[in-house]
């Protein structure tokens, strides 16, 4: 069905639909999200529409319509094209474990092999300290504008989107969220909405189910990316446990299990990844970014050098050399390019160069 009248009915028309089990195009979806994003849905128009959703099953090009009306709302970001193929490392969150901040350490790490990252993020939901929270604990201005972003990556080689200052359309689904107290597709919508709309994403999901819809919804739109989800449930590559792995590089959706074991990564136990608040996080991330090793510090390094090497993976892919082999293969070769990226320095100089541009840039 296609739904272009501003009748309340219409939807009560995509919520029947789904209630009868059948999917909606990505222009409805689009339709649905664009009236959230104005503030035109009510908060029972929207609770029932996600319900339904839910219960049906989220197909990939319903949450690419989704995906497409929030960034049609946001906020809009250029970075010059000389800056080559952005890269994001984002998780969906939810997966309980209540880790320190991986795919943040990640991103700078990333960074610090001279690869671009815009990393979008906001403060924490499901944790003590999301990457917001702990990015502004360890000194990085967090709200810079969109007129800055580029700007911050060009001078740091990284930049932060934080995502109220980009969607604040989301506001407008709060209320219904906060009273349905259930997942919905809105957990996933965050790492898939980056406004600066990098080629390349490692993204971690908690959802099993919804791991390779968010796959499919990033191939179809032409974005490079890595989808992660660890068997022992966490939102990214684990070394604690296998890690089924959706890769979205190439022309189609294949999925693989990588084990770090396999990778020459020691297996831990999900206490040695257990973050506390913003503080103890950032403090976390400055020695390990610093390339401070320690029985402590060791499995959070090995974690951020796994995400660091899928994070590259997708990048080189999008810069047009996506080498050889399976994504476990690729992972392995890149693996040495992350290590050494903080073994000499440079990640410790990323961060640094980082908290120093964004307040400069910020005026502070």
């Amino acid at each position: 069905m296609t739904t272009s009248s501003d009748d309340p009915r219409a939807w009560a028309d995509l919520t029947a639909a789904l209630l009868r089990r059948e999917d909606l195009s990505a222009d409805d979806a689009a339709w649905a999200m664009g009236r959230v994003m104005s503030g035109d849905a009510t908060p029972v128009q929207l609770a029932g529409f996600l319900v339904a959703l839910r219960a049906k099953g989220e197909t990939a090009p319903e949450v690419a319509g989704l995906v497409s009306a929030m960034l049609a709302h946001a906020s809009s970001v250029t970075v010059p094209a000389s800056v080559g193929a952005l890269v994001d490392t984002c998780g969906t969150g939810g997966d309980r474990s209540n880790t320190v901040n991986i795919s943040t350490m990640s991103a700078v790490v990333v960074a610090a092999t001279g690869a671009p990252v815009v990393k979008h993020g906001n403060r924490a939901a499901s944790s003590a300290a999301g990457s917001a929270d702990v990015l502004e604990a360890l000194g990085v201005t967090v709200d810079l504008p969109a007129e800055l972003i580029g700007p911050c990556v060009e001078q740091a080689g990284i930049a932060f989107c934080f995502a109220p200052v980009f969607h604040p359309g989301m506001r407008h689904a709060a209320v219904a969220r906060r009273e349905l107290g259930v997942g919905t597709v809105f957990n996933v919508l965050g790492p898939l909405a980056n406004p600066a709309r990098p080629a390349a994403q490692l993204v971690g999901c908690a959802d099993l189910r919804l791991a390779p819809v968010m796959a499919e919804a990033l191939r179809s739109r032409g974005t490079r990316a890595i989808v992660v989800r660890g068997e022992d449930g966490l939102d990214e590559l684990s070394t604690g446990a296998p890690t089924r792995v959706w890769d979205a590089t190439g022309a189609a959706v294949v999925e693989s299990v990588v084990d770090a074991a396999d990778l020459g990564i020691a297996r831990c136990a999900p206490e040695a990844l257990r973050g506390r608040d913003a503080d103890y996080n950032a403090a976390v991330a400055r020695a390990v970014l610093g390339g401070e090793r320690s029985a402590a510090l060791d499995p959070v390094r090995d974690a951020v050098l796994l995400g660091a090497a899928a994070a590259l993976v997708a990048h080189d892919a999008a810069a047009g050399d996506p080498g050889p082999g399976s994504a476990g293969d690729r992972i392995a070769a890149a693996l040495p390019r992350a290590a050494q990226a903080v073994d000499d320095g440079a990640a410790g100089a990323v961060l640094a160069r980082w908290i120093e541009v964004s307040g400069r840039l910020a005026g502070r």
